[in-house]
């Protein structure tokens, strides 16, 4: 498969603080049996905008598309991932409230059913909840979280004619991989040229890779290494067809990192998961320059309960996604509070689940209908595939196409038109730089177009 070069059209200087972990390829909540019930939506705590009021509307069993605008989830309640699981849940639950609260789906209600996608080290658990979620009959699936994930499930949801949306899938080899499959995040061309870009910019030429065999990873790896050596630089260690990945949930690395360090390189990229907790601490203690450390979404997180104060300081790293404003994260932290009881302590991926969610519910508005086909035949025209006029809420979008225009929706997660390939045509990348703490802020954003 082909892969586009990226245009980069804008840089904005940015100082917030981020106490989150964002990773790039995958998240969830229980599916309940109870119908929805306006007894089990109390309003909005003080986390939330002080006018709001939240629905937790999980589907009964009885609920599917032929009747009810029925939203699946395949996202991780467990495995190395499942720190992702409550904010893309909650960018789900509250898409849900909005559209109930706007009256809901050509007059039916919507409602989510959320299963564990778990990760890539047991294809076993996403398998058993593909299977559920086909019986259920839904009008979308909205997940998975990580790439290898989706690869495993997007032919049994492709082959049932059910439309799959991931709100955190990068790898390039799902870009056009099948007409059911949409994502709202952006492809590893995008974050994988960004990534590229910054380690040139900041005067580095022989880069070196600890990349875990994945899908996303090595998929990653390319774009950035290609970016690189077209800048004229480099690759000295874990470079394409070298063989030198590692295999997911590896707990040691000090071959890898001696292995790497040999190779004298000038910066070292490391993408991984939660192995990452393994390597950066080896690699401090076999006297690397940690601000020559770059990270990817996969493990650009806030690492201050884990590593020794001072370790991570000046590393950088990427993140796809615009940073939400606090309107949004008021209201997805106060819908996960009501939820679940508790606030939100990040918000990966969770504006690209919202949009993922009303992109859906626009879908089968504009097609009339909430069964899965309509949905991905509009899917695409809703986000503006078509040039329609610009709306940024449901009801707002909705009143557009009840007087027969064509919309573009614009949501939190600031993507382009989904393009041919069913990919955002646009999207922007974050830039983060690690405190003494260990935490991660961002520094800049960049917007990239395919």
């Amino acid at each position: 498969m082909n892969r586009t070069k990226t245009n980069w059209v804008r840089l904005m200087a940015g100082t917030a603080v981020l106490g989150l972990a964002l990773t790039a390829c995958g998240s969830d909540s229980d599916g309940g049996d109870a119908a929805p019930e306006a007894s089990d939506s109390p309003s909005a705590s003080d986390s939330a905008a002080a006018a709001d009021s939240f629905t937790n509307d999980k589907c009964a069993p009885n609920q599917t598309s032929a009747d009810t605008f029925r939203v699946g989830g395949i996202l991780p309640l467990t495995g190395n991932l499942a720190f992702l699981g409550p904010p893309e849940i909650s960018g789900v639950g509250l898409a849900v409230s909005d559209i109930n609260a706007a009256g809901g789906v050509n007059g039916a209600q919507a409602c989510h059913d959320i299963q564990d996608s778990g990760d890539s080290t047991d294809m076993s658990v996403s398998t058993a909840s593909a299977g559920t979620l086909v019986a259920s009959k839904p009008s979308v699936v909205i997940g998975a979280a990580s790439s290898s994930v989706s690869l495993n499930v997007v032919d049994t949801f492709a082959d049932n004619k059910i439309t799959e949306v991931s709100p955190a899938n990068t790898a390039v080899d799902l870009s056009g991989y099948s007409p059911w499959y949409f994502r709202t995040a952006p492809p590893d061309g995008v974050q994988g040229n960004a990534l590229g870009t910054l380690i040139s910019t900041d005067g580095f030429s022989k880069v070196g890779f600890l990349v875990f065999n994945d899908t996303y990873g090595t998929g990653l790896r390319n774009v950035v290494e290609e970016t690189v050596k077209a800048s004229g630089g480099s690759c000295t260690y874990g470079c394409k067809g070298q063989g030198d990945e590692f295999p997911a949930g590896q707990t040691t690395f000090s071959a890898e990192v001696s292995g790497v360090l040999a190779s004298k390189p000038d910066a070292i990229v490391v993408l991984a998961f939660d192995e990452t907790k393994s390597i950066i601490p080896e690699l401090a203690s076999q006297g690397w320059d940690m601000s020559k450390v770059y990270l990817s979404d996969g493990n650009t997180s806030d690492f201050s309960k884990d590593f020794e104060k001072g370790t991570l300081e000046g590393a950088q790293g990427t993140i796809p996604g615009a940073d939400p404003d606090a309107t949004f994260k008021e209201r997805v932290s106060g819908w996960a509070e009501q939820a679940d009881g508790k606030p939100l302590k990040d918000y990966s991926y969770s504006a690209e689940s919202y949009d993922a969610t009303i992109l859906a519910a626009l879908a089968a508005v504009k097609g009339k209908a909430t069964d899965s086909q309509t949905v991905r035949d509009n899917y695409a025209d809703v986000s503006g595939a078509t040039d329609g006029e610009e709306c940024t809420t449901y009801a707002d979008c909705v009143a557009l196409l009840e007087d027969g225009k064509e919309i573009r929706y614009t949501g939190p997660s600031g993507i382009g038109p989904i393009d041919k390939e069913n990919d955002p045509s646009s999207a922007f990348v974050g830039i983060y730089k690690y405190t003494a703490d260990n935490k991660n802020e961002l520094s800049s954003t960049v917007e990239g177009s395919k």
